[in-house]
């Protein structure tokens, strides 16, 4: 299973210029795609007289889901390119954008591809890459009877519980780090009484 996964430790910024055209460069790290829609958002409201805001971003444990978006510009003349440096560095759970304001000249095909390119690359570089380690969310539901047992053990493994609720039928969600995960995974599958459902995300 995998542990550790690369990203960017906060948000950046940069600015490029190409023959009038000015291009910025903005990277986000983002776990959900709720979170990158929300980003998106942010972006479009802060750069309401762009011509264009390109984007890309690659999310989840395998880098399975991902997306590239070339906001009217030439097919795969900017999202692909984008999406090219989030692969290039290896990263993942990173939203990345470019904001176009035109300049007046026609930068071509191969112009775009170089400026959206470049934009992307030196975004990345001006953060920090850092490994994180992947957690899974546990929701586990048990009897009453089970909570001392499987208090105790989430106690002495220093899950991090998100909610709970305590009733004759318990429910609970915590996360915990992936090399943890196996032995608790297997604790739990002992105690009788109990329901677990497993997500894996990155934290």
């Amino acid at each position: 299973m995998k542990f550790l996964y690369k990203t960017l430790l906060e948000a950046t910024e940069c600015l490029i210029k190409e023959k009038g055209s000015k291009f910025i460069g903005l990277t986000a790290p983002c776990l959900t795609e709720n979170e990158i829609k929300e980003t998106l958002k942010k972006w479009h409201s802060e750069h309401p007289q762009a011509t264009h805001i390109c984007y890309a971003y690659r999310i989840g444990v395998n880098e399975q889901f991902y997306r590239a978006n070339d906001d009217g510009e030439p097919s795969n003349t900017a999202g692909a390119p984008i999406l090219g440096q989030i692969q290039s560095f290896d990263l993942t759970n990173i939203l990345i954008g470019v904001v176009r304001y035109y300049g007046g000249t026609k930068l071509g095909v191969g112009g775009l591809i170089q400026a959206y390119r470049t934009a992307a690359k030196e975004a990345i570089e001006m953060g920090e890459i850092i490994e994180r380690e992947l957690i899974s969310e546990i929701h586990i539901s048990f009897t009453y009877n089970e909570m001392p047992t499987i208090m105790t053990l989430l106690k002495q493994q220093k899950v991090n519980i998100k909610s709970q609720e305590l009733n004759e039928t318990c429910e609970l969600i915590f996360q915990v780090e992936n090399s943890k995960l196996e032995f608790l995974k297997n604790a739990l599958e002992s105690i009788k009484n109990i329901t677990i459902t497993l997500e894996i995300i990155g934290k």
